[in-house]
């Protein structure tokens, strides 16, 4: 029996505003369906404070298929580095790794999966003039954020306790994963799992660096939007920022979301307070006009474990 894909762990070194940082990469690709430098590159970002083996289940069912697929852990979370300067966990520094590490690919164009966090530095970096992304897929998130979502976030962002065993944390893990939707016990373990970490005295607790949250938390509550956005078009190098109305188009990323041209696919959680309704109508119509489909049962956001929800990106990528 042909043993189950696993990826190669790789390190980059990224530059940031007074010295260098690393980040670790997952790469897969199954050498049976292929010549690595031939295939096609999927590059998968997660979410703010979770890291790169979320996509494990889409990352193998891809390279099987011939695609070669990356999945990084963003600076501060995961294997990857932490930086002393909290306001770096930002978009900017983000999409300026990211940029790095399609460099490190030698490619010419990729396609793009983010969720969350991971689709705000994919709208970012597809935005730019002369972007390498072919075709883009959000996991619940777009250009305007409800801040009823953005309140939860804020509520659990940074706050890492420790736990004196694993079954502890995963206990109180399982609670703050409830938005996912239903899993199976493999699921669970799957975002478990690699989400806690051993300390050397035994206790257990999250994999990211607190200070993910100093950024996040810097926002207020009715700027917090606008506040995104204005990293969002800072990030883009001004480029998109003659388009911004501060009256009409106040606490969204609609400018950003104008300047993209790529193909675009987006999946809403049904039950996500991020996402709304709305904003995905508006998504349909503006910009990219992407494609939208619905999950049901699941909040913010899906976890693209499920076949149901692997499936739509295949199918989108395959075009």
């Amino acid at each position: 029996m042909r043993p189950q894909l696993q990826p190669q762990i790789h390190r980059l070194t990224c530059a940031h505003p007074g010295g260098l940082h690393q980040i670790a990469y997952r790469e897969w690709f199954d050498d049976s369906t292929g010549h690595r430098d031939a295939a096609p590159v999927v590059v998968c970002v997660h979410g703010l404070t979770r890291r790169s083996t979320d996509f494990d289940s889409l990352a193998r069912a891809m390279a099987q298929r011939g695609w070669r697929v990356v999945c990084p852990d963003m600076i501060g979370r995961g294997d990857s580095d932490r930086v002393t300067q909290p306001m770096l966990y930002a978009v900017p520094q983000y999409v300026s790794d990211c940029v790095a590490l399609v460099a490190r690919l030698g490619v010419d164009s990729v396609d793009w999966v983010g969720t969350s966090m991971g689709g705000l530095i994919g709208m970012t970096y597809a935005a730019l003039s002369g972007n390498p992304i072919r075709r883009l897929v959000l996991n619940d998130i777009g250009p305007r954020l409800e801040w009823s979502g953005l309140a939860q976030i804020a509520a659990y962002v940074g706050m890492v306790p420790v736990f004196t065993d694993y079954e502890e944390a995963a206990a109180w893990l399982r609670v703050r994963m409830s938005g996912f939707g239903p899993h199976d016990e493999a699921g669970w373990d799957q975002l478990t799992r690699p989400y806690l970490k051993a300390l050397p005295d035994g206790t257990w607790t999250a994999h990211y660096d607190p200070a993910i949250a100093v950024p996040f938390k810097a926002l207020s509550q009715g700027g917090a939007a606008t506040a995104a956005a204005a990293v969002a078009v800072g990030a883009a190098g001004g480029q998109v920022a003659s388009s911004v109305d501060a009256s009409n188009e106040a606490n969204s990323m609609w400018p950003l979301w104008d300047a993209i041209v790529a193909p675009t696919l987006v999946l809403r959680g049904a039950l996500s307070d991020l996402l709304s309704p709305d904003t995905c109508a508006g998504m349909k119509v503006r910009g990219p006009k992407a494609r939208v489909i619905e999950i049901a049962g699941v909040g913010h956001a899906p976890t693209l474990i499920a076949q149901d929800q692997i499936s739509p990106i295949l199918d989108f990528l395959s075009e």
